[in-house]
C-alpha cells in the first residue's frame, strides 16, 4: 500500500495525522472468533488524498461508540473554507 500511495503521489491522511497508531487505527474485524471484542482487526478503511488537500486535515476519528456492521466509519476533519 505505501509503494502505491507513494507512486501515485497520494496520502494516507489517517496516519499522517496518527504516524504511530496501532489497535486503535481499527476500522474491521473479522465476525468469527470474537475479534470485535478482543478488538482484534485491520484498518481497512482510508481517507487519501493529494498533499495539497491532506495538509489541511486537522483530525482524525474512528467513531466506535454504536457497532453498526463489521466495518467503523473513519471521519477526517479538513480546514477548509465553503
Amino acid at each position: 500500500m505505501s509503494r502505491l500511495l507513494d507512486e501515485a503521489r497520494i496520502v494516507d491522511v489517517y496516519r499522517q495525522l496518527q504516524p504511530d497508531a496501532t489497535e486503535d487505527a481499527y476500522t474491521w474485524w473479522s465476525n468469527r472468533g470474537q475479534a470485535y471484542a478482543n478488538n482484534v482487526g485491520w484498518r481497512l478503511d482510508y481517507h487519501l488524498a493529494t498533499p495539497a488537500l491532506a495538509a489541511l486535515a486537522r483530525r482524525e476519528s474512528i467513531y466506535k461508540t454504536e457497532k453498526f456492521s463489521d466495518h467503523a466509519p473513519l471521519t477526517i476533519d479538513y480546514a477548509l473554507a465553503l
